[in-house]
């Protein structure tokens, strides 16, 4: 199927049904589109803004039958308190160093990456990313996106992929260090870029995806005030 687009007429595409990675006994599909190499910054932006997610050059967002469990969410963060578990692990992480890194990926990142994996998603879809595909998935991108690294003692220990919106900071993929759980690391990376976004005048963090009733999800709705895309546009929720 094809919609026009501002300037542009864009052709989406419908994957074929898969299981469904976070509720059992189900299946999924997705819509994609290409995002155009002339306008994919703005084009990124708007999708954004309706419930996609990209993945390098391609924009997607679920599209099942009979099931819309998943829904977008962002924090509006010039409204975010920090609650007192927030400024524990703020505190517990003040000895970590912090650098902006271009979207190019290192060695150092995919070692780090597969110790999460085996760790943390050994059944995963990730499992068998080889090291070409996490330079394509870091590299291979035409929109303002850029990585975050986290140092203990110059020890890379956490990694998150970001994009930049019109509106705010958009948390692609992280990972981080399984031996160090007691940091709360996937927690302090999102504590920080809220405070990144308040810092810069951005009014969301988009967090991505949160289902209900999936384990795998259920971090994402301890940030209140939280914020969903439903059928009436950008709601406040209570996950």
């Amino acid at each position: 199927m094809s919609e026009h687009f501002p300037g542009r007429k864009l052709r989406y595409y419908l994957t074929i049904p898969g299981p469904c990675p976070y509720l059992p006994n189900l299946e999924e599909r997705k819509v994609f589109v290409h995002l155009p190499p002339l306008e994919a910054i703005s084009v990124n932006d708007q999708l954004s803004a309706i419930g996609f997610r990209r993945s390098q050059n391609i924009a997607y967002r679920p599209a099942c039958h009979n099931c819309n469990a998943c829904q977008s969410v962002r924090i509006p963060v010039n409204e975010y308190v920090l609650s007192k578990s927030d400024r524990r692990i703020l505190k517990r992480n003040t000895d970590l160093t912090k650098s902006f890194v271009e979207a190019e990926a290192s060695r150092e990142q995919y070692e780090l990456l597969q110790r999460y994996l085996r760790s943390r998603h050994p059944d995963g879809g990730m499992m068998d990313m080889t090291w070409p595909d996490l330079v394509a998935m870091i590299e291979d991108t035409l929109v303002r996106t850029h990585i975050i690294e986290y140092r203990l003692d110059g020890r890379l220990i956490g990694c998150v992929l970001v994009d930049a919106l019109n509106d705010g900071l958009s948390l692609v993929y992280s990972f981080y260090d399984p031996d160090l759980m007691s940091r709360s690391l996937g927690r302090y990376v999102i504590l920080d870029h809220i405070a990144q976004a308040q810092k810069v005048g951005y009014p969301y963090v988009y967090l991505g995806y949160w289902v209900k009733g999936s384990p795998k999800m259920d971090y994402k709705s301890r940030y209140r005030p939280l914020e969903g895309l439903t059928d009436g546009g950008w709601q406040r929720i209570k996950p």
